[in-house]
């Protein structure tokens, strides 16, 4: 029993120990424990150098040493809102030129390969591709195939030699809902950072924004640009889909002749028909030889319109819109011409369907993607240059029923591009403006160069720099190789200064003269003259002025249709039927071609202008545009004792106070 009873005061004593402990524990403070690690509550962005290596050619400054470059960026939704058509910016510092991009595209359309410096600038936008949009850890459980978004990135750079790593200057999120603070170096080759919603976007979120799950019911609103794309699936297959593509024309003056739109399938997709419109090229040798051969071996591809990976596709002409087999859509067939809709809104838009066969994985009706990289261009050199986006998905278009029923039909899906016009730096315009008046027989011409001398032009040497040279009135229906001989004849005739070398001409395709016709008391009078030195017909071209001085003083147009717009500008159109402005001839049967014209008197009243003084200079415009681009105006004005160079106000009133400041102290 002594035995037995040895162990067991042991462990009682040891629990007698162990409740002490505890009460004296009871009696002190608990520490407090760790606060836990928040991470990132945002849309968390990384960008992992994976390394490089060392090409051809090896040069002998370090810094300059071309390197061939592998990286990762990956995009993760850690919050509660939806990312809907994400894009990241990165700003490369090293010269990096991009070959090689997955699992998005650039954002502007780009081709590869990409340089950063000289096509992107300041930074290099990604966007989502074929997964655009990101949701949220709650409404998926975490899973990272849905919330989280990896592109793989190939290329070359030029730094100097390891262990350097030569990482961007800049992460972002490339939407203004969110903004995002430096980021930061996690490892040697490794830069994040964490995105958050601003308080402005916090405030504006809707419920269904912080907790959609459905990606078919919650879309971004559509956008607005000068040229807008609709990309709607209207019946869609297991290997198929019918779409119908709209380009809508929102610009207040742009326009479009024979226009041409690309894009890049990036699943394999090809044309099999088309209506509305067609492709410049029917080949389908790319399907013949390729994957989608192997795949649909019983389809006929004799059938087939196209199987280029970027194929272009072309309006057809107005005969053809009553063709039962490639016409009647409504929109299509108009050669290509898309007018702004202050001019005529009915041909503001063109449109055209297509049947598109689709390549696994995607052989399920629902797995629809629009293709990317979509761009747009005028066949004339008037028409602007535009860049597009990358398609966003947006709610599906509803249609109205054809029979006049009161009920929609809603698209199966919907995506939009957005255009805008861009002006490259240095760009110069397409088309000039001379002036003239009655109360000065010299006529002030284009400016030199005004719309680009050539680098390499052929022919007697020429100044690019010398002022343009006054001409007699008949020199403007002369092309200006031409005009040498009038040009010189009328200098010695009224003593005018030949610059040597003899300036060079201007090279615009349309030139466009403003002749102050009569100035009296009551009112006053101007004719516009259109000057067509292109190779091609224009047709239902349009004008607008901008008249500064003159503007509310204006009557009527009486061979144009003019109209008052508002911000001082007057709009003009050919009349119908006579708005088709001739490419230049030679069928007077001159010896030179012969620019195609057409010209209109304005009147205007001085009733609502009082003060205003037309020989002194506020009888000519201030703006001129002609299809939509802003043509380059002269340095000069025509004055009743010679000419007079246009000053702006305020640095006129700075001539005025020097030459005051200059008398009081000779004074």
């Amino acid at each position: 029993m002594a035995a037995s009873a040895a162990p067991q005061a042991v462990v009682l004593g040891l629990l007698l120990l162990a409740g002490l402990a505890a009460a004296q524990r009871g009696t002190t403070p608990a520490a407090a424990a760790p606060a836990p690690d928040p991470g990132c509550n945002g849309i968390q962005l990384t960008y992992n150098f994976q390394g490089r290596t060392k090409i051809r050619p090896f040069v002998s400054d370090r810094n300059k040493q071309p390197y061939a470059f592998r990286a990762n960026a990956t995009v993760l939704n850690s919050g509660t809102r939806p990312l809907k058509s994400w894009a990241i910016l990165v700003e490369f510092a090293h010269g990096e030129i991009l070959v090689g991009v997955d699992g998005a595209v650039l954002t502007g359309g780009g081709e590869l390969p990409y340089n950063t410096t000289e096509d992107a600038g300041n930074a290099t936008s990604f966007s989502g591709y074929p997964q655009t949009d990101l949701l949220t850890p709650i409404a998926t459980a975490g899973d990272l195939s849905q919330i989280q978004a990896s592109v793989g990135i190939v290329g070359t750079l030029f730094a100097g030699p390891d262990p350097f790593d030569p990482l961007p200057t800049k992460l972002s999120l490339d939407n203004p809902d969110y903004a995002c603070p430096a980021a930061r170096n996690v490892t040697a080759g490794t830069l994040s950072t964490c995105c958050v919603l601003t308080p402005e976007a916090e405030a504006n979120a809707t419920v269904i924004d912080a907790n959609a799950t459905d990606p078919t019911k919650n879309f971004l609103p559509r956008g607005t640009g000068d040229l807008v794309i609709t990309y709607d699936v209207l019946q869609a297959y297991p290997s198929s889909y019918l779409a119908l593509v709209t380009l809508e024309n929102n610009a207040k003056l742009g326009r479009l002749d024979n226009w041409r739109l690309s894009w890049e399938w990036r699943r394999g997709e090809f044309i099999y028909s088309m209506k509305g419109a067609h492709t410049s090229e029917v080949d389908t040798s790319g399907c013949i030889y390729g994957a989608q051969g192997q795949y649909y071996q019983s389809l006929d591809f004799s059938q087939v319109l196209n199987c280029d990976r970027k194929p272009v596709i072309l309006d057809l002409p107005l005969s053809r819109y009553n063709d039962t087999q490639i016409g009647k859509i409504d929109n299509c067939c108009r050669n290509g011409t898309i007018l702004p809709k202050s001019m005529d809104e009915k041909q503001s838009k063109s449109a055209f369907q297509m049947q598109v066969f689709k390549m696994p994985p995607d052989l399920n009706r629902t797995k629809l993607f629009p293709p990317a990289n979509f761009k747009i261009a005028g066949a004339s050199s008037l028409n602007p240059d535009y860049t597009c986006g990358q398609p966003v998905p947006v709610s599906p278009t509803a249609f109205p029923d054809p029979s006049g029923l009161d009920s929609t039909t809603l698209a199966m899906a919907t995506w939009q591009v957005v255009c805008n016009i861009t002006r490259t730096k240095g760009a110069k315009p397409k088309c000039c403006v001379t002036f003239s008046a009655y109360y000065n027989d010299s006529v002030i011409p284009c400016n030199t160069c005004a719309c680009g001398c050539p680098a390499n032009r052929r022919g007697p040497t020429c100044s690019t720099t010398a002022q343009s040279m006054l001409l007699p009135p008949e020199a403007l229906l002369v092309p200006f190789d031409n005009r040498t001989q009038k040009a010189m004849a009328w200098a010695e005739l009224k003593h005018y200064n030949v610059p040597r070398p003899m300036p060079c001409g201007d090279f615009c395709g349309v030139s466009i003269n403003w002749h102050v016709s009569t100035d009296y008391n009551k009112g006053w009078s101007a004719r516009v003259t259109l000057f067509n030195w292109e190779d091609v017909d224009m047709a239902n071209w349009f004008a607008a002025i901008v008249m500064d001085k003159a503007y509310d003083g204006f009557e009527k147009a009486y061979s144009f249709n003019a109209t008052a717009v508002g911000k001082d500008t007057i709009f003009m159109q050919g009349l119908e039927g006579l708005n088709y402005l001739v490419k230049q001839t030679n069928m007077s049967g001159s010896d030179y071609l012969v620019p195609g014209k057409q010209q209109s008197v304005l009147s205007f009243t001085k009733k609502l202008t009082p003060g205003i003084n037309v020989v002194a200079g506020d009888g000519f415009p201030t703006k001129v545009f002609f299809n939509g681009e802003e043509c380059a105006m002269p340095q000069r004005i025509p004055m009743s004792s010679g000419f007079r160079t246009r000053l702006s106000s305020a640095f006129a009133l700075g001539l005025v106070l020097a030459a005051s400041a200059l008398l009081l102290l000779q004074q």
